[in-house]
Formats: structure tokens, C-alpha cells, sequence
């Protein structure tokens, strides 16, 4: 997602108006899916096990040559089609969710949302409780949300619904106490209460959700919650509580100038409202 503004856009953040929501980037969504996909494996195959799950299985030699084959590549277009394909041969195959899955992750490393969004939805349709296919759908839907936006209520509604399901099932699907498995799970569920954060219209409703996509992610710590949780405690007044939080995302936003540059600005901004009998901010509501 492209943070650069123009110096007059640059200047109005830097004003006493009130911020505007930003969009999620596709960078940090990148970040946390690499992240994920990099913890180990033992963990969830140990919460499979606990759970009484049975493994996926394909009915035939050549149905399991085809997933292998398809499975194997790269790139969103291809690993699509070729779900596609097989989905049409197999139609009732127990493998067919994860050769879509495959492609919503490559669309998702190709910073593809509308795609990554189709193939989450298809993962879904299959597997309504898959928890990364909730988080990342909501993800996306969250990153596209304008004011303005025709389906605004109906995406925000999808946004609420797959993040919460998300939330749940995250608990439900991986409720070992190994170190993977609550890292994914934990990191599942901050991403969830994020995208239910993010432009949802209610302030008080995204302060209480980022607070606890925050405090779910203590390990790696999300620079984008806790500037976004930055801008909804300004946008309620809470001057003190938001130059706190965007002290924090300015500790995190080193890799990413671009975030650091809004960081900056929104942390001028609260410094100018916080500092002085002068300038002394309202008391802030609780």
C-alpha cells in the first residue's frame, strides 16, 4: 500500500485536524503471513493429533500425483488455474482447500489483495472455519474500505463476521500449549482484532480492539496497531494514552520509512496537544 502523500496532504496531518484512518499495509500483511508460515510445523501437527483430526486423503495414486504437481508451484496465476483445474477433476476431493490456499498466499506475497481475496473466499467456501483464510479475507476488505465505498456496510459487516469466526476458531484449532502453537494462534487473533479495528467508524470499538491486537502480539510487535491504535485514542480525545501509542509504533517503524514519516507527523501533532497550560488538552474521557 502506497503511504507517500503530496506536502499539502503532508501539511494537514501535521495540523490540528483530526487524523484520518490509514489503510493496512501490504508490507506489514506480508510481514506477519512470512512470519507465521516460518513457525514450526510440529505444533500443529501435535494439536491435529489432539483434536482427533484425520488427515486429508486423496482417493487415488493419480489424484495424489496431481495435488503434489500442483501444490508445487509459484505464482498466484499459476497455482490458481491450476486449482482450478483440479477442483473441476476432483470435484469432491478432501485436497482441493489447499491448492486454493496456495494460491491465496502467493497472490498475498505478490501484493495482490483482490485476488488473494477471491481465493480466500473459495478456501472458505470449502472450509468456513479456516482461521488464515478468515484473517486474511477480513484483511483485505479492511485495506479497500473507503468512506465512501458503495458496499461499506456489507463489507464491514463481512470484515466483522470473518474476523470474529477467525478469532474463534483460531482458539478452537490450535489449542495446544506448545510455543508454535500459541505464537500462531496469537498472531492469528492480533491480525483479526486489527482488521476489526481498521476503519470500522467506531472509535471507542477500534481503541478496545487494537488495544487487544497489541497485547496479543508481544513477541513481534506491530507497528501498524499501535499507530493506528495511536489514531484512535486522538480521534477520542485521549491525547496522553495516543502519544504513548505512537511512541511505540515509532519504536518499531524503523524498517519502514514511509510509516515512520506518519508516525512522526502524528507524534508532532499529540506533543502539540499534551504540552503547556497553553496548550493543554481537554481532560480525556475515560
Amino acid at each position: 500500500m502506497n503511504f507517500k502523500r503530496t506536502e499539502p496532504e503532508a501539511r494537514e496531518s501535521r495540523s490540528c485536524l483530526r487524523p484520518a484512518w490509514l489503510p493496512v499495509s501490504k508490507y506489514a500483511l506480508l510481514v506477519c503471513v512470512t512470519w507465521l508460515a516460518c513457525l514450526p510445523l510440529q505444533a500443529f501437527a501435535q494439536d491435529a493429533a489432539q483434536n482427533g483430526a484425520r488427515r486429508p486423503q486423496a482417493k487415488s495414486k493419480q489424484e495424489r500425483d496431481d495435488f503434489n504437481r500442483d501444490y508445487a508451484l509459484t505464482g498466484g496465476a499459476a497455482s490458481a488455474a491450476a486449482a482450478g483445474d483440479f477442483a473441476a477433476k476432483y470435484p469432491e476431493s478432501e485436497l482441493r482447500r489447499y491448492l486454493y490456499s496456495s494460491a491465496m498466499l502467493q497472490y498475498q506475497r505478490e501484493n495482490n489483495p483482490e485476488k488473494m481475496l477471491a481465493m480466500g473466499e473459495k478456501v472458505l467456501a470449502l472450509d468456513p472455519d479456516e482461521p488464515l483464510a478468515l484473517v486474511l479475507t477480513a484483511t483485505a476488505l479492511a485495506d479497500s474500505l473507503g468512506d465512501r465505498d458503495r458496499d461499506r456496510e456489507r463489507k464491514i459487516g463481512t470484515i466483522r463476521r470473518n474476523a470474529a469466526r477467525a478469532i474463534q476458531s483460531a482458539e478452537t484449532e490450535y489449542s495446544s500449549t506448545s510455543e508454535g502453537a500459541v505464537l500462531y494462534k496469537t498472531t492469528l487473533q492480533s491480525m483479526a482484532y486489527a482488521a476489526l479495528g481498521i476503519k470500522s467508524g467506531d472509535d471507542a470499538g477500534a481503541e478496545r480492539d487494537l488495544k487487544a491486537a497489541a497485547d496479543l502480539r508481544k513477541v513481534k510487535p506491530d507497528p501498524y496497531v499501535w499507530y493506528h491504535l495511536a489514531l484512535a485514542q486522538d480521534h477520542r480525545k485521549k491525547y496522553t494514552a495516543a502519544l504513548n501509542s505512537v511512541d511505540q509504533a515509532l519504536q518499531l517503524a524503523s524498517s519502514n520509512p514511509d510509516l515512520q514519516k506518519l508516525a512522526e507527523a502524528e507524534h508532532e501533532r499529540l506533543a502539540g496537544l499534551t504540552k503547556g497550560p497553553r496548550n493543554a488538552a481537554p481532560a480525556e474521557p475515560q
